[in-house]
């Protein structure tokens, strides 16, 4: 199923309304899709470099818009609408050990590292927020933060770097971005270890 989702995605990128589709599917990734926004966001700028910068915006925008309607599920919805959502992905285990001392700080930290390297989804961290009562201001600026720099990153490599970059950014990308969150995370560790004692 998840290979048909990715094809389908993948097609999108050739229409004519592929920047509506860009995003849509940049909401509904933040909120319940599991195909990632870049799968469409790759092929759409290196076929047209000079809109990668609006596509960038565009994702965005969509992506925190789709961050807050996640958020909404979370705070207002939980049982009857989210945690089916994350039944249906096989992700409600994971939402629970998330879940079990969550703080604010745990909260903006996981909203960063899945929106620089899908870890965890972003999903999970957008119903997660609503669920723990995030302060909606401070989860909005944190979404535009990260979701904003990893599109924003991804339109200057591909501006900067083209065709040539592509095969790295979908090889490596997503390894990198992930060592990155792991230092965050382990920061983060360090600090609150320091603060202990």
């Amino acid at each position: 199923m998840l290979r048909r989702l990715y094809d389908w995605t993948m097609s999108l990128a050739g229409r004519k309304s592929a920047e509506i589709w860009l995003a849509v599917i940049a909401f509904v990734e933040s909120s319940i899709f599991l195909v990632p926004a870049d799968v469409l966001f790759l092929p759409m700028s290196l076929a047209k470099p000079e809109r990668a910068w609006r596509y960038a915006l565009t994702a965005t925008v969509a992506s925190v818009l789709g961050g807050i309607a996640g958020w909404a599920l979370g705070y207002y919805a939980f049982e009857a609408i989210a945690k089916p959502i994350l039944v249906f992905y096989g992700k409600l285990d994971a939402f629970n050990q998330m879940s079990a001392g969550v703080t604010y700080e745990t909260i903006v930290l996981l909203l960063v590292t899945s929106g620089l390297a899908h870890l965890p989804p972003i999903k999970v961290v957008t119903i997660l927020s609503g669920v723990a009562h995030v302060n909606l201001g401070l989860f909005i600026i944190s979404a535009i933060i990260a979701r904003g720099a990893r599109f924003f990153v991804l339109a200057w490599l591909l501006r900067r770097y083209g065709e040539s970059i592509r095969h790295f950014i979908e090889k490596r990308l997503s390894q990198i971005a992930t060592a990155v969150a792991g230092v965050l995370i382990l920061l983060y560790i360090a600090f609150h270890y320091v603060l202990a004692q």
